[in-house]
């Protein structure tokens, strides 16, 4: 089963129009003909098998024979994290927390950032990539690049806020301060932040705590920010199968 990406169809689409990227990748690299079938995802839970009847490079058109409605995790989880130095690394976060299964990932700006600038679309390939690959239904969502400042008083973050996260705030950071395990505390929303290289400041950590986040250990050894992130996610996930 191979999986293609076209946001544009809802759950009633008798006739899918795929954008010109999928279309040439559908067309011109793996040649697939008419007649052949294909699945297709909106990246909001809806999975679309179909037959194509254009192969046309730049508008392929996919005749739908059934679309189906994934369920959404119960679990919901965004991982608030910096940015690493070194692109390949923060890429690949990206790519393996959307296969073990996140919803939606902010990159902080923090006062140990060595990385200020992102290529929003670019990662937003690697989403995209790493969900066919996948064979998931479900995109997380990426937002732009945000202070931590900013974002610890933004509403996402605001306890008792609509679509806030309430208790269910955590802070991995790696001061020598009373922790608790990140794995006893998880609910069904969670936010959790991982700081950079140089780890969250202690202001930072400071604010985090008095915005009602928990501090919590996410492992005895010392990890990369992209491991830390990896650890976060699998952890919530294993947890939720459990």
């Amino acid at each position: 089963m191979q999986l293609f990406y076209e946001p544009h169809f809802d759950a009633h689409a008798q006739l899918i129009l795929v954008n010109p990227v999928e279309s040439r990748h559908i067309s011109k690299v793996l040649r697939k003909n008419i007649g052949d079938k294909v699945f297709i995802t909106n990246g909001s839970g809806l999975l679309a098998e179909g037959i194509i009847k254009s192969n046309h490079p730049k508008k392929c058109e996919i005749g739908v024979l059934n679309i189906e409605e994934k369920m959404a995790s119960k679990q919901q989880l965004h991982i608030a994290i910096a940015p690493t130095k070194a692109n390949d690394r923060f890429e690949w976060f990206l790519e393996k927390a959307t296969e073990i299964g996140i919803q939606e990932i902010t990159p902080l700006l923090c006062e140990h950032s060595e990385r200020r600038i992102i290529k929003l679309e670019r990662y937003e390939k690697v989403l995209q990539a790493a969900m066919k690959q996948s064979l998931s239904s479900f995109l997380p969502k990426l937002n732009d690049l945000i202070s931590f400042s900013d974002f610890i008083t933004s509403e996402p973050a605001r306890p008792g806020s609509e679509g806030g996260f309430d208790s269910t705030k955590f802070i991995a950071h790696c001061e020598d301060e009373p922790k608790e395990n990140l794995s006893k505390l998880l609910g069904e929303r969670n936010l959790i932040l991982i700081g950079p290289e140089g780890d969250f400041s202690k202001s930072e950590i400071d604010l985090a705590l008095s915005y009602d986040f928990k501090a919590v250990s996410l492992s005895d050894s010392r990890l990369r920010t992209e491991t830390a992130g990896i650890v976060a996610c699998h952890t919530a996930n294993l947890m939720q199968s459990l």
